[in-house]
């Protein structure tokens, strides 16, 4: 069995992904608090997963946000189109010259090393994309005279306010009108919750947005934190991951919500910043079907690995239709991604497919 996907011809658009898209500035191999320099890049979790497509699998892609007209709101633009995403669907909203009202988000954030974990410092009060909200935007004319074969967003987007959680409603029931795979990742960030309600308000939330979501992604910590499946045997530290244990919570999920077509997850068990156990599961149609499992894989910056598992998953399914396929390119382009800085993609298809295809780390010459 196979997803049902509306052909490419029919489509300007392969991929449209709906969310907040940051400048982030890094430190490098320093800290924030003692850096005197960053190198900037753009990032977001939804726009994240359209770039990877168009980026690394050549896929047709465009995003849906919206920034403060600025010119830190143009540099993060630059970045979009340097990524070849299309900006047709950005709005920009005006600039009130000292971000009183509305403004961009900065996302200070650090890769770790060692012992020392990734820490991310966002500073996204009161950003034009947290301030979207039901009826700002034509969905069909995005859906329908445009058309896309695959819908992204996700749970940062939902949880930075409550008309961004209801725009992520309005967007996922025009989707499927128009017969677009609608893909949700949790990607549950703790500090976005925690002051309008912690778990309870996000699991309120999450739960809400899953009646209406053909591919759910999330990682060890989503399922049970944004839709409360406990997943027996995982520490609070998530350590110690088994895979039959979240088997079994997959399967709890597709009873409870049976519009999920395909439910994916990576496996990431942390013994370093830079040393990981990464694997993913899928299940579509009733079966099971598990990544090559990686164990010890060295880390250069792990933020965005997620993001291009989600990537890489949307890319098997589009290209092959095939679920084995397509858990095994998102797990191996997460993988890639995790070695290189920022948090979108370097690499490319040719990269994905010799790994996918058990290819080693020797020099390519």
């Amino acid at each position: 069995m196979s997803l049902t996907l509306r052909t490419a011809a029919s489509c300007q658009f392969d991929i449209i992904s709906l969310g907040e898209i940051m400048l982030r500035l890094d430190p490098g191999d320093g800290r924030v608090r003692t850096t005197r320099q960053f190198q900037a890049w753009e990032g977001g979790g939804e726009y994240n997963v359209a770039r990877g497509l168009r980026r690394c699998f050549g896929k047709r892609a465009a995003v849906v946000t919206a920034f403060a007209e600025n010119d830190v709101g143009r540099l993060i633009e630059d970045f979009i189109l340097q990524g070849g995403v299309d900006t047709r669907f950005v709005q920009w909203k005006p600039f009130d010259g000292i971000g009183r009202q509305i403004r961009n988000g900065l996302n200070f954030t650090e890769r770790g090393f060692g012992i020392r974990g990734a820490k991310g410092t966002p500073d996204r009060g009161l950003t034009a994309a947290s301030q979207m909200k039901p009826g700002d935007v034509d969905w069909d004319d995005v859906f329908g005279k445009h058309g896309a074969r695959w819908f992204h967003t996700g749970g940062i987007f939902a949880a930075l306010s409550e008309t961004t959680a209801e725009l992520t409603i309005e967007a996922c029931k025009k989707a499927k009108e128009y017969g677009t795979i609608v893909a949700y990742d949790l990607n549950y960030r703790p500090s976005l919750w925690k002051s309008i309600g912690g778990q309870a308000k996000a699991q309120e939330v999450n739960r809400e947005i899953a009646k209406y979501v053909d591919v759910m992604i999330g990682n060890e910590e989503d399922f049970t934190a944004s839709l409360g499946f406990e997943v027996a045997g995982v520490s609070e530290h998530i350590t110690g991951i088994e895979v039959d244990n979240f088997k079994n919570m997959i399967e709890r999920a597709v009873k409870d919500f049976p519009n999920f077509q395909v439910v994916a997850t990576t496996l990431r068990d942390v013994h370093s910043a830079t040393i990981n156990d990464w694997g993913a599961i899928c299940w579509h149609a009733g079966q099971f079907h598990e990544a090559t499992h990686r164990p010890k894989l060295e880390i250069y910056d792990r933020v965005g690995g997620g993001d291009s598992f989600a990537s890489g998953l949307a890319y098997g399914f589009m290209e092959f239709n095939d679920a084995k396929l397509a858990v095994e390119y998102g797990a191996a382009h997460g993988a890639l991604a995790m070695t290189t800085p920022g948090d979108t993609t370097m690499a490319t298809v040719d990269e994905v497919k010799k790994l996918v295809g058990g290819g080693s780390a020797r020099v390519d010459r």
